[in-house]
């Protein structure tokens, strides 16, 4: 590597750390410049590029001395034969540990990449990477800003490496990035990753981005001329900067926008004012000084200062109509509030006065300490674990609230019931009910920021609901509250649990209306050696019935598979098409029931159009008057499957209002409805719907049964495709 640039690393670090240290920075990257002597990356660059820009990053996170030599050394134990003794009688222990928590991940990635990426083999590199990062957060910032470079150099991997790469940054590094408030190394990564799984569309926002600036340029710098001079007037001692979106959240607002029926043009903020004051009071000031100076958008303000986000970001967020007309957002912090937006948890391990250096557990990154907990305690193999981190971990966060004022982050999505096991496995296994701002609420119902969450126990452990465990019903999000429920069943006698699964699954599959083979062809079917085992499966709830179901209409999509339809099947004569004739009235012979796929031909009826026959049908062979017989097709048939259903409920306001609503979220259509009161309050309702496979039938029979008031809802009839079996 050319000398400027070690002087460029070392000028620097200068600047905040004593020359003392920049001579132990010079020294270890002498040694990392011999041991790596001779060696190329991939790229053709000589090798000794990669550390030293690993710690260069470092250099930006302003982290210690020890950290940024651990950096320049981090493969020399791997690539070049050192000895962490070595290390660790040149530079000290701290570096040599420091050195083996990244070594020891390194070794694990190589063996994943040697297995063209085994996600067993990735998810224990990952795990270990966080459980190590428990004990020294420096680990987790010299691997990202491995990452960091590694995915700035990817074009010289193959193309199958690159994009299993970049696929990791995006679901994990910069998650995990963004979870620890490192915002420059987290849209860094997305930038990179998107470049290489989605190149098109990459480019096509890199465009738009580069167009937009071009337009907004000379905008946003009167903007900020403006801006200044008012908060100077104003006494406000501030700072004003532009901020230019990037290219992966710009994409991500664009699909957002989509889904809302609007356009990349209606794109306004990619551009936006960042504000930096001295104090917490100064923020608030120069909010008052940006809504009176322009118009705010009320419902676009966030204020992160009172609440801060789960990676210690705070900020004033709010958007205005600037000069009346564009909508520009406004972000106000301190100085040192931006340090911690850009560098997040590394802030509080930069250099201090006289050597010392922040040593003790961020409350921040408590949550790591509390996974690496977690992981033993729920028995989590490596995927498990890493499922996990995306699901409780890497996602976005909600606030709420204990009784006593306890502020407690989950996932977004999450229950009261993921809140009771948050708080204590044995208050989940108790919860009968919960409380949510003083009012009852069931306990699917998702958490919003700023709730208070009360939970209704029982005195004695009363044991979850196997319900709490269907996907469909939506009871438990996080994946800590189902492993935990899991676990109580799995504690369960098995006996028990087998006769539980037998009845759960027979009676599940007669509400379906799916008819199943016999107990030992299911097992096999389903991967399993014994009836018992499956039944097992089922009782503990690691298999719902709903996936059963779904196993057993998934032959549907298999053509050479032998299937059978009831006669009760309808499919709709308009898709079929008459040819060589024009459009003429179809409809379907009762006679023999023609199905999508089979041979047919049509026979001209007089007044009533044309009459759809299979072509092997006995009226067909029979008929006399050949000239009736004309040519047609299917067309584009829908593969949609009429089902009856029956549902019983205690009678009430807006019941049919409800099921309807359930029935049209679920993009199910309604073809006849007949609604019946009864004595005591009942209601039955016969309801004919139209379905496109037993997964969908099955998703919307546990929503209607999770409703208020309905008591069952049963199948009616054997209306569905399912494959032919033998009892």
């Amino acid at each position: 590597m050319p000398a400027m640039d070690v002087e460029t690393l070392l000028k620097e670090a200068g600047a905040y750390l004593p020359s003392d240290k920049l001579e132990f920075i010079g020294s270890a990257y002498a040694f990392a410049a011999k041991a790596h002597d001779g060696q190329v990356r991939a790229s053709g660059e000589p090798y000794l590029e990669h550390p030293l820009n690993v710690g260069l990053t470092l250099v930006e996170y302003q982290l210690d001395a020890e950290s940024i030599a651990a950096a320049l050394l981090h493969d020399v134990v791997e690539d070049c034969d050192v000895s962490l003794a070595d290390i660790s009688s040149r530079f000290g222990s701290e570096v040599a540990k420091l050195v083996d928590g990244v070594t020891k991940l390194k070794r694990l990635a190589s063996k994943s990449e040697q297995k063209e990426f085994d996600s067993k083999t990735q998810a224990e590199n990952l795990r270990k990477l966080l459980l190590a990062t428990a004990e020294d957060l420096r680990v987790v910032l010299i691997k990202l800003a491995d990452r960091l470079h590694n995915m700035r150099t990817l074009g010289a991997l193959p193309l199958a490496r690159r994009r299993a790469i970049a696929q990791q940054t995006l679901d994990v590094y910069a998650p995990l990035a963004h979870r620890l408030g490192l915002r420059r190394t987290k849209w860094q990564l997305e930038d990179l990753a998107f470049r290489y799984l989605e190149p098109k569309q990459y480019r096509r926002f890199s465009r738009l981005i580069a167009t937009k600036r071009a337009e907004r340029e000379g905008f946003v710098e009167d903007a900020i001329s403006s801006l200044s001079e008012e908060l100077n007037r104003q006494g406000v001692e501030a700072r004003v900067l532009g901020r230019p979106k990037h290219i992966y959240s710009t994409y991500l607002k664009a699909k957002r926008y989509a889904e809302q029926g609007k356009s990349v043009g209606d794109i306004h903020d990619l551009f936006a004012l960042r504000v930096l004051v001295n104090t917490v009071a100064d923020c608030y000031k120069a909010l008052g000084v940006v809504h009176n100076f322009w118009h705010p958008i009320i419902e676009e303000f966030n204020d992160f200062i009172a609440n801060p986000k789960d990676n210690g970001y705070q900020s004033l967020h709010t958007t205005v109509l600037c000069y009346g007309t564009t909508p520009i957002e406004v972000q106000i912090r301190t100085h040192e509030m931006n340090q911690v937006a850009t560098f997040g948890v590394a802030a509080h391990w930069h250099y201090k006065e006289g050597g010392r250096h922040e040593r003790s557990m961020d409350p921040r990154i408590a949550w790591l300490q509390e996974l690496a907990e977690r992981r033993d305690e729920d028995e989590l193999d490596g995927e498990q674990f890493i499922e996990s981190l995306k699901t409780d971990v890497l996602t976005d966060q909600v606030f709420v609230y204990t009784p006593k004022g306890e502020i407690k982050d989950l996932p977004k999505g999450a229950t009261p019931l993921d809140f009771a096991f948050r708080i204590h496995t044995d208050l989940g296994y108790r919860c009968i009910g919960a409380k949510v701002n003083g009012k009852l609420v069931q306990l699917n119902q998702p958490l919003n920021n700023g709730d208070v969450v009360e939970i209704v126990a029982a005195k004695t452990e009363r044991g979850p609901s196997l319900d709490w465990l269907n996907p469909e019903l939506g009871y438990v999000r996080t994946s800590h509250a189902q492993n935990k429920v899991r676990q109580w069943f799995n504690k369960q006698e098995r006996s028990q649990s087998i006769e539980t699964g037998r009845q759960m699954l027979e009676s599940g599959l007669k509400r379906l209306a799916v008819t199943v083979p016999r107990a030992e062809k299911l097992a096999s079917k389903l991967g399993y050696g014994h009836p018992d085992d499956l039944y097992l499966a089922v009782g503990r709830g690691n298999l719902t019935v709903s996936q059963v179901a779904v196993k057993l209409s998934s032959d549907l999509e298999a053509p050479d598979k032998k299937i059978e339809v009831s006669a009760s099947k309808r499919v709709s004569p308009g898709s079929i098409r008459v040819l060589g004739v024009g459009d003429l009235y179809t409809r379907m012979a009762n006679c023999c029931n023609p199905l999508p796929g089979e041979e047919i031909i049509g026979y001209i009826t007089q007044g009533r159009g044309v009459t759809v026959h299979r072509r092997d049908c006995i009226n067909v062979v029979n008929e006399a008057e050949k000239e009736r017989l004309v040519a047609v097709d299917w067309g584009d048939v829908a593969q949609v499957y009429p089902v009856k259903l029956q549902i019983d409920a205690w009678d009430r306001t807006a019941l049919l209002r409800d099921i309807s609503a359930v029935i049209a979220e679920a993009g199910v259509n309604i073809t006849d409805v007949d609604f019946s009161r009864e004595d005591a309050g009942m209601a039955s309702l016969h309801i004919d719907v139209e379905v496109t496979s037993t997964s969908q039938l099955s998703k919307l029979v546990a929503k209607l049964q999770s409703l208020w008031s309905v008591i069952s809802v049963v199948r009616k009839g054997d209306s569905i495709v399912r494959e032919q079996v033998t009892k």
